[in-house]
Formats: structure tokens, sequence, C-alpha cells
């Protein structure tokens, strides 16, 4: 990318945070060893790994000891979901959920919560789904496509009242709540005790720290089956010799995100408010997702019957990088399910755009970006 392209796709990818490669840079090179190893050189790598999961636990209000570090939010779902799963029972999974979460399922009997048409899923919405052999369900902190942010802490409480009709019942079936908080690690709170929730996946390629690393979170007594079988590092349920760079990188950018959110989410908020007064303008331009309940840098909007690919393909050119639908989903073809799941036709889907603001995001930017949207958008209705 060069220095005139303007990055609008935070929610894909963000820039590593010149303070986190600094906290990373000494374990990549003069203490490289393996945290297992039982010299001085391993202890110095095992204490560097103890001191970020103790970082990560003061940001979620828990114990170190219920920390995992993985590969990514991709591997942490995978972790916590399948993990649950193998011993049989059903999964209930909201229906804007990111593909990390739909592919976990996949294998397994699941069943859909759905999404009203600003892409909010209810306490009872996902109740009606809930049945006596449901084992987990996974609802995102904030979804990746309209940056929605779910009422958690509301189906928790939800939750709690359906374990309490179990054992009246009889019913031992365990049942737990995972979210996936990757797009709202920077901007949202993370305390796990105020959320309620039993297992959360987090992701620091998406706060600024190192793509391929994350946290998986598990509250105390919950036993998962691991996938990969090895040495039992991570609580036997990621084997393998740690990534200590990473997960120093990983803490420190958690940690970070949620030291600076409160004066972060009010100054991306005023830019998304200004952006979308300029994109209003659009004939036809329909905003997307919660008006209130969404993440303060996340716009999604869509214009039914644009072919919003070839938009891209033009500010491509322009040098703005924007999205249409979700990073994952992007190049393949397909709809991005949660386009539908809110009630999308085929035309108002293919016509949507996604933009995420974030640090080094402008107001100048914004008004180079929003004339540049702007006329792709003309170029392609031909006007």
């Amino acid at each position: 990318m060069s220095q005139e392209s303007i990055y609008l796709d935070y929610a894909a990818a963000t820039p590593l945070d010149s303070t986190v490669l600094e906290a990373m840079i000494l374990y990549f090179s003069d203490v490289f060893y393996n945290p297992s190893a039982p010299y001085e050189g391993g202890r110095l790598a095992r204490d560097a790994l103890e001191s970020a999961r103790s970082e990560v636990a003061q940001v979620l209000g828990a114990k170190s000891t219920n920390v995992i570090f993985t590969a990514g939010a991709t591997e942490s779902i995978q972790i916590a979901l399948v993990g649950l799963l193998k011993s049989g029972g059903y999964a209930v999974i909201g229906a804007t959920e990111h593909a990390a979460v739909r592919g976990c399922v996949r294998d397994f009997p699941s069943r859909i919560a759905l999404a009203d048409n600003r892409g909010y899923i209810t306490p009872e919405s996902v109740r009606k789904v809930i049945q006596d052999d449901t084992v987990v369900v996974s609802i995102a902190l904030a979804d990746s496509e309209f940056g929605t942010v779910q009422p958690i802490a509301d189906i928790a409480h939800m939750i709690n009242l359906v374990r309490h009709d179990r054992r009246e019942k009889g019913n031992k079936t365990p049942l737990y709540l995972h979210s996936d908080g990757s797009q709202a690690t920077g901007s949202l709170e993370l305390k796990t005790s105020r959320l309620g929730v039993d297992l959360l996946s987090l992701n620091a390629s998406k706060c600024y720290g190192p793509k391929q690393v994350g946290v998986l979170w598990v509250r105390n007594g919950i036993v998962l089956e691991p996938l990969v079988s090895g040495g039992g590092q991570e609580r036997g349920l990621r084997s393998g010799t740690e990534n200590v760079a990473g997960a120093v990188g990983c803490a420190k950018a958690i940690s970070m995100a949620q030291t600076m959110r409160y004066d972060e989410n009010r100054r991306l908020q005023e830019l998304r408010t200004y952006l979308l007064q300029q994109l209003e303008q659009i004939d036809g331009l329909v905003v997307d997702g919660h008006p209130k309940k969404h993440l303060p840098g996340h716009l999604h909007v869509h214009i039914s019957g644009l072919d919003s690919e070839r938009v891209i393909y033009r500010l491509d050119i322009d040098g703005v990088y924007i999205a249409t639908g979700a990073a994952c989903a992007a190049n393949k073809g397909k709809r991005n399910p949660a386009l539908e799941a809110v009630g999308m036709t085929p035309a108002e889907a293919d016509g949507s755009l996604r933009i995420s603001l974030g640090r080094s995001t402008t107001k100048q930017q914004l008004e180079i970006a929003a004339r540049a949207i702007k006329r792709a958008i003309d170029l392609e209705r031909g006007l």
C-alpha cells in the first residue's frame, strides 16, 4: 500500500502497532528459546509467555490459568466449539456469525438463531432454538459484516435460566455460551464476568497485533477435547512449542486496545458520522446494521442493483481500499450468508459495501475517499 493510499478495511486486518512490534522483537532474536527448556534461556522465554498470559487475564478480569494462546481466532473458535461438540449434542449459532464459526459446526448438528433486519440477535431468538440436547451457543460480541453489537450479557442471563430449568427437570446436559470477540476487542469491554460467557475467542490481528495469534479464554470446570495431541502445552489444548513473540505481541495489542478504547471510540464515531453525511448524498444508498448498537468505526451500506465488486476494483485503482462482504468470503464468488440472514435480496447483497475505520483514519482521508466512492458509483451506473 502506497503512502497515498487510503485504507478503510480495518475490520479485515490492522497494521502491526510499532509499540507491539518493539515488545516482540526481543523474542524473535535474543530470547528465542523453547519455553519448556530447563535452562536459563528457556526460563526467560517461559517467564515472558506467562507474563503475556497474565496481561491478557487482567484485561479479561480472569485467572491467567484460563487463558490459552492460539494461532488466531479461527483456531480458538475451533478448539472451543469442536472441543465441546465432539462428545455429542447440538450447537446454536447466530445467523450472522463469521465463517470460522459456521465452518466449525458444519459437521455437527446445529440450529440457527435468527437475526432481525439490523443484524441484531435477541435472547428470545436464541431461546427459540435451544433444545434439551443443545450443549453450546455461539454468538459474536459484534458481527464482522454489519458491526452490530449483540446483547451478550442478556443472552447469558437467558442461558442461566435454561440451565436452572434443566436442573429442575433432571436434565444433566451442560449448556455453554461461547462468543467471538475478534471485532470488538478495541471497542467493547471484555470482562468475562460481566459478559457472562463461558468461552471467549480473541484475535490479535484485529487490534493492531500480529497475525496468526489469538486467545481462547475458558471458564473453570469446562472440559474440552483437544484437537491435536502432543506435548500438552496450553493446558493440553494446543500442543506444540509456544509462539512466545506472538503471545507477547498479542497481549500488548489487546491491553493497548482496551486502554485506548474510550477516546478512540469517540473519535471513530465522529469520523463515521462525517463519512455517512458525505455518502448519504448518493441516490439509493441504504445504511445497514443497527442504528445505535454498532461498532463506532464500522459502516455497512448497500445500493440495490449496484455491482459492488466493480466499484471495489475502481476504488483500488484510485488507492482507496474498502470491502464488499466479509473478507473471508469476498473472493469465493458466493454471497455472505450474513447478508441473506438480514433479509437482503440478491440485488441488495450484490450492491453492499463495508467500510471500517481505524487508528490512522483521518477526516481528510474520508473526504477524499467519499469523493472517490461517489465517483466510482456514478461511473458504474453510467452517469
